[in-house]
C-alpha cells in the first residue's frame, strides 16, 4: 500500500476455498505470509527487500560508481533533496528502508501544507514527490537500509543492507527521520498490528468503523488521526499526558477536536495496560492527576506519541545532542568540531554536520520543526550547500 502497488489480499481466516488456493501453490501454514508476485513467483514469508526486487521497484546499481550525493531516507525532506539535486544535474542515489513518505506518508490528511487548501494524504504527497525525483533522474532503492556510514573514507561510503560493497558518494544528505516512540507497556509488541497501530490510513479506518478507538499523542499527527478516524468511528478518545494540547498541536486541529462530537479529550491521562487473547480487547488508562484508573472494552489503539531519531547506524560518526538528534550548522559547538577533527577553515554550513559534506535534514536533525513544509524546505536548502561543498 505504501509503495502504491496494486494487489489482492486473501484473508486465510475468513475467505472460502482458501485450501484450494494453498494447495495450488503448495503453501503450508508455516509459509505464511505468502506473496504471489506477478502471478509467477511464490515468496514465502519474504523480506521487504525481496518483495521490492520481485516487483521491480529497484534499479540495478553499480556499486563502483561514485555518486554526487547519496540521500538516505525518502521522507519529505529526503525526497525534496532528491528532486532539487537531480533537477540541477547532480547524480543522486536515494536509499529508503521501507516506503517513500516517512512518517508523513502514513498521515491520512495533511491540511496545513502550502498549496493544498482541501488537504492531501501523506501517501499521495509522497507518491508525487517520488515520481518527480525519478523524472529528473534520481535513482531510488526501496527496502534498502543504510547500516553504517564510513566516515573515514573519501568519498564517503555507506554500507547498505544486502549489498556486498558500500555505496559511494561525494556528499551525503541524511534524512532518516525518527522512529515511533513506544509506551513502556509490557505486552505492547504482542498487539502491534492486532489492535495497536502507528498510522491511521483508510485501511485502519475501515477496521475501526463504528467502534471506539484510542489515539495517544498530542502532536499534529495525533490530531490529524483523531479527526480522520472520527469520520467512521463511534467515538475517538484522545489521550495526552500533559494538561492541554496548546503547546504541541496546531490551533486548527485543536479547534476541530474540541468541536467534534465524536472526539473526547482526556488530559493528564496515559494507557497503563493492554488485555486480550489473539487481538487487543481491553485497554486500561490512568488519570495521573487523580490516580483513578479505568478499563474500557476498546479493540483499537493508535500510538502517535512522538519519536526518537534514527541515528543508531551512524556509529559515532557525527555529533549528536543529548536526545540523539544530529547537530548541524551553528548548533555545533567548538568542542563538537574539535572532537570531530573539523578539517576546514570555514565553519559548517547551515544543515551541515560535524563532517564536511554530510548534511542532516528533517526530523533527524536537532532543532527541526516537526512540519512537512519545514522538512521539504530543509531538503531543498541542503542541495544549495551540497553544490558549495562539491565546488570546494
Amino acid at each position: 500500500t505504501r509503495n502504491a502497488q496494486p494487489y489482492t489480499y486473501v484473508d486465510l481466516d475468513r475467505e472460502a476455498d482458501v485450501q484450494t488456493l494453498l494447495d495450488r501453490f503448495q503453501v503450508t501454514v508455516a509459509d505464511v505470509p505468502v506473496l504471489i508476485c506477478r502471478g509467477e513467483t511464490v515468496l514465502r514469508n519474504p523480506s521487504n527487500r525481496a518483495i521490492a526486487d520481485c516487483l521491480g521497484l529497484n534499479v540495478a546499481i553499480d556499486a563502483t560508481q561514485i555518486h554526487d550525493v547519496i540521500v538516505i531516507g525518502a521522507g519529505p525532506a529526503g525526497l525534496a533533496a532528491a528532486v532539487y539535486a537531480a533537477s540541477e544535474g547532480l547524480d543522486v542515489l536515494v536509499l529508503e528502508d521501507n516506503a517513500p513518505g516517512g512518517q508523513a506518508g502514513s498521515s491520512s490528511k495533511i491540511e496545513n501544507y502550502l498549496g493544498f487548501p482541501t488537504g492531501i494524504s501523506g501517501q499521495a504527497l509522497a507518491g508525487r514527490a517520488f515520481t518527480q525525483a525519478q523524472k529528473f533522474g534520481a535513482q531510488v532503492l526501496i527496502a534498502n537500509r543504510a547500516t553504517r556510514l564510513r566516515c573515514d573514507s573519501r568519498p564517503y561510503a555507506v554500507d547498505c543492507c544486502g549489498k556486498e560493497l558500500p555505496l559511494q558518494g561525494r556528499a551525503v544528505v541524511i534524512a532518516t527521520g525518527a522512529e515511533y516512540r513506544r509506551p513502556p507497556l509490557e505486552n505492547l509488541r504482542r498487539f502491534e498490528g492486532l489492535g495497536v497501530y502507528y498510522g491511521a490510513t483508510f485501511m485502519e479506518a475501515q477496521l475501526c468503523a463504528d467502534h471506539e478507538v484510542i489515539v495517544i499523542g498530542g502532536g499534529n499527527s495525533a490530531g490529524q488521526a483523531a479527526v480522520f478516524l472520527a469520520q467512521t468511528s463511534r467515538c475517538v478518545h484522545v489521550l495526552v499526558r500533559s494538561s492541554s494540547l496548546a503547546e504541541t498541536m496546531s490551533r486548527y486541529l485543536i479547534r476541530r477536536i474540541e468541536e467534534h462530537p465524536a472526539i473526547q479529550l482526556h488530559t493528564n491521562t496515559e494507557v497503563v495496560g493492554l488485555e486480550g487473547d489473539e487481538h487487543l480487547e481491553r485497554v486500561q488508562w490512568r488519570n495521573n492527576r487523580t490516580g483513578e484508573t479505568e478499563i474500557r472494552d476498546i479493540r483499537h489503539l493508535f500510538i502517535m506519541a512522538g519519536a526518537i531519531p534514527a541515528t543508531g547506524w551512524l556509529n559515532g560518526c557525527l555529533a549528536l545532542d543529548a536526545n540523539g538528534f544530529i547537530r548541524t550548522g551553528s548548533d555545533l559547538s567548538s568542542e563538537d568540531l574539535v572532537r570531530a577533527n573539523w578539517p576546514l577553515q570555514r565553519p559548517p554550513h547551515l544543515l551541515e554536520t560535524s563532517l564536511p559534506g554530510v548534511f542532516a535534514v528533517g526530523d533527524v536533525r536537532a532543532g527541526n520543526i516537526k512540519r512537512v513544509a519545514s522538512a521539504v524546505g530543509e531538503g531543498s536548502i541542503a542541495v544549495s550547500f551540497v553544490h558549495r561543498f562539491l565546488a570546494e
